[in-house]
């Protein structure tokens, strides 16, 4: 039988301009019909909430993109449409993306009225000069006004920070961090700099920090956000108790949800699996077909069982709880130790990169450096 709880994800695939790193599915528009967009989402979030029919809504999160480029009015009419289509539990968490840029901070009270309660800042750094090589549209200042003006207006917000930076020191990042600590309220995700194919960065052979480096980095980010009160609870994300971003952590522990929008991803079970569910990326393409056939599905694909247990290892163990045996179970019909290697569990444990034990697995902060591997020695062939 389906799980009874659904988060949601709504995909705003434009921004104002590309940044070199970025791999997301977005995209510059000289100019956005709002109203046939809007349409759209809402055609969309229809046809798969008429499918979805008794679940509990969870979360709602606005990726992007820039959904912040979203007008308010939009944003509203998904969240009410959400809330009719399925139950709300109480305290809803309803997160947007947005940027630092002064037009867009403008915005933030038009989209706390419109039901937002959890606020997701690209701030990337606080030098201007590495904002300037990431290609962002604003400035350390802004990125500072942002946030105090995100802190005046949500009771719940976080901003991002990316490390690992050509020629960037330690040092230079542990600037960057003593100015996050003073800003931020209880959640921060900090990301290492990684040159993704299909970027402009990987076109131009840009070369991120040496891997010593970035370990050290990440290192002296897990000691100094655990003093502050945030320790790490998934591989890039602090958070204070209670703090934690409750959408990505149920997705992260295998919950089901439905994407809506230009390259959204779902996860849906029903009463023979959970289906994998793809939208079309390319957004014109995505908006005709939602627009002939009420959604914009490219692929859609049923899971075995073993595929549904490999992905929730997978996510599972990017979370400092890891996976839980019971909860594997109850998600896949499968017992967590059949899937995996009894080799290759042993030698990670033994490592200290891996516990083990009558909970579940999870992965040390050691581990997490080479998540990786420490994977790959782990999944069943």
């Amino acid at each position: 039988m389906p799980a009874s709880g659904i988060s949601l994800y709504i995909h705003w695939p434009f921004c104002a301009s590309k940044c070199p790193y970025c791999d997301f599915n977005s995209h510059v528009a000289d100019s956005v019909d709002h109203h046939r967009w809007r349409r759209g989402l809402l055609a969309e979030l229809g046809y798969f909430a008429n499918e979805t029919k008794g679940r509990q809504l969870t979360s709602i999160f606005f990726g992007g993109g820039t959904p912040s480029l979203m007008e308010p009015e939009t944003t509203a009419a998904l969240i009410e449409a959400a809330k009719t289509h399925w139950q709300p539990v109480d305290g809803l968490e309803i997160t947007l993306e947005a940027n630092p840029s002064t037009a867009e901070t403008k915005r933030f009270q038009a989209f706390r009225d419109a039901g937002v309660n959890r606020l997701s800042l690209g701030v990337q750094s606080f030098r201007d000069s590495y904002l300037g090589f990431l290609g962002r549209g604003h400035s350390a200042a802004e990125a500072m006004d942002a946030i105090r003006l995100a802190a005046a207006t949500f009771s719940r917000f976080s901003f991002d920070l990316i490390y690992g930076l050509p020629g960037q020191t330690a040092d230079d990042f542990g600037q960057d961090l003593d100015q996050a600590l003073q800003l931020a309220r209880g959640h921060l995700s900090v990301y290492q700099l990684t040159i993704e194919p299909g970027t402009a960065f990987h076109r131009d052979a840009v070369v991120a920090a040496n891997e010593d480096t970035g370990a050290e980095m990440y290192e002296m980010c897990q000691q100094r956000l655990t003093v502050a009160g945030m320790p790490a609870y998934e591989v890039s994300n602090h958070a204070g108790p209670g703090k934690e971003c409750r959408h990505n952590l149920e997705i992260w522990r295998g919950g089901d949800y439905v994407g809506v929008g230009p390259g959204a991803h779902g996860h849906v079970t029903g009463n023979a699996g959970t289906d994998s569910i793809y939208q079309i990326h390319q957004p014109e393409r995505w908006l005709a077909a939602v627009e002939a056939k009420k959604h914009g599905t490219a692929k859609r694909q049923a899971l075995t069982p073993d595929e549904r247990a490999e992905e929730i290892l997978m996510t599972g163990l990017r979370l400092t709880e890891g996976v839980n045996q019971d909860q594997f179970r109850a998600l896949t019909g499968l017992e967590l130790g059949d899937r995996l290697d009894p080799g290759g569990l042993e030698k990670m444990v033994e490592g200290g990169f891996l516990v083990s034990d009558d909970v579940g697995v999870r992965v040390t902060t050691t581990g997490r450096l080479c998540l990786n591997e420490v994977l790959r020695q782990l999944l069943v062939a």
